[in-house]
């Protein structure tokens, strides 16, 4: 009987380390194709949370598409902070969904760990080598330089002992229609008979399924298409700075219609796990960096600009700044490399005040995060001089214009990066609006 079958017979499961965004949603799709999963991850509240048929993520059942309630009743979907369950003939396939990143810089600690303890399979009379499937987003060449040693230090011999797979996620967290199913799969494994067996496991779940050449072309396609959008979104910014006087949001629309050419447009700077991340994941990957300036101006400009656009506040006096969204984007609960906290970090230096506002997140959550205090919404917008509207979550528009302006006494600057706002007339209330990437948004540079 071929793994596929057995999966889908029961007989066995998939491991799954990490159930945040990809490792859960990895588990329900799986799950929901009828293949057992049992999940691990360090957050105890994460793990109970899953087990008590809770979402632990917000708005992650709207990007499923399906309710994962009646998979963790009947025993398909469950979670443990036991690692060691995982370690187990039962489990022939494992998939890697830890984050690589730790503070704003590609990061493998994590990633060594959970090989250390994969590594731990060589203690266990199994049937046939583990598959483990990295879903990760890694750095050119780290299965190479850190995977392969890491698990050769410990007396397993990648290709016979064990087998490593890398299959990249590249879906988009608030749409259902790129999603894990339907999103085309990129796949490389160490060997061409584990690139085999991970189209095989994989295309359970998967429509299209793309085997490369090996590991390393797979790594590679994560962190280039991502660069290749870092260049592009910062090259929006840059010409928004060298064309201050013109409405570049405009022109980048219009560009955007040759039938060859995406449509991007200015902000205050891009944030998450992948856009900001994947210049420096590139770079990390080849001893030629030096050829790749390009990556290297995209992530200064990207860097610089939530400063910009805090100096830009600052020139303009103001003292009390309320800022919609922590998260970098709407309706996600993530602030990895968000603008908002490079603005705080500004405005704070400078003495100005800000406080946050995030419906995903708590109080303590943003105090713990940014430093600062957070307020209501909309009821405290009277609090500011100042509104920055940094993530477009629905919680901001789902408020009817009258209610917004009538709390908005004291303001005299909006600053929105994503035209949350822009359907609202600022101007019978004094109110100086302005869209990311319009003219004249950033004021006079110096």
């Amino acid at each position: 009987m071929m793994i596929k079958e057995k999966l889908l017979s029961g007989e066995k499961l998939i491991g799954i380390w990490g159930i945040g965004y990809i490792g859960y949603s990895s588990m329900a799709h799986f799950a929901s194709r009828g293949v057992r999963c049992l999940g691990t991850d360090v957050d105890a509240g994460k793990v109970d949370k899953i087990n008590n048929s809770i979402l632990p993520i917000h708005n992650i059942e709207y990007w499923l598409g399906f309710d994962t309630e009646p998979l963790v009743t009947s025993g398909m979907m469950k979670a443990t902070t036991d690692w060691q369950q995982l370690i187990s003939a039962n489990m022939p396939i494992h998939l890697i969904c830890i984050p690589t990143e730790k503070d704003d810089v590609p990061y493998d600690g994590i990633l060594i760990d959970v090989i250390e303890k994969l590594s731990t399979f060589r203690n266990v009379n199994v049937e046939y080598p583990p598959l483990i499937i990295i879903e990760s987003t890694l750095t050119p060449n780290t299965t190479e330089r850190t995977i392969i040693p890491a698990f050769e230090k410990r007396g397993m011999k990648v290709g016979r002992d064990i087998l490593v797979g890398v299959a990249p996620r590249r879906d988009w967290f608030i749409s259902p229609e790129k999603s894990l199913r339907n999103l085309p799969r990129v796949v490389g494994g160490t060997t061409p008979e584990t690139t085999a067996m991970m189209k095989e496991v994989l295309g359970i779940v998967c429509e299209t399924i793309l085997p490369t050449k090996d590991h390393r072309h797979a790594e590679l396609v994560k962190s280039i298409e991502n660069a290749y959008r870092h260049v592009e979104i910062t090259l929006a910014n840059q010409l928004s700075l060298a064309y201050p006087d013109i409405d570049m949001r405009e022109v980048l629309a219009l560009v955007g219609t040759k039938w060859n050419i995406g449509t991007y447009h200015p902000s205050f700077g891009t944030g998450g796990y992948c856009i900001p991340l994947s210049s420096q994941y590139v770079l990390s990957g080849t001893p030629k960096a030096d050829r790749l300036s390009i990556l290297t101006s995209a992530i200064e400009t990207d860097r610089d600009l939530p400063c910009i656009v805090a100096e830009t506040v600052a020139r303009k006096g103001v003292r009390k700044v309320g800022i919609l969204g922590l998260a970098y984007k709407g309706d996600l609960k993530v602030h990895t490399l968000s603008p908002t906290l490079r603005i705080v970090s500004y405005l704070k230096q400078k003495d100005i005040a800000a406080k946050v506002h995030d419906p995903y997140y708590s109080a303590e959550e943003i105090k713990e995060i940014c430093g600062v205090e957070t307020f209501r919404f909309p009821d405290d917008l009277r609090q500011f001089d100042t509104i920055l509207i940094v993530a477009d979550h629905r919680d901001y528009q789902a408020v009817p214009h009258n209610q917004i302006l009538s709390n908005l006494k004291n303001c005299k600057l909006i600053l929105d990066n994503t035209g949350i706002w822009c359907g609202i007339d600022f101007t019978p209330a004094g109110i100086e609006y302005h869209l990311a990437g319009t003219e004249n948004w950033l004021g006079e540079q110096p």
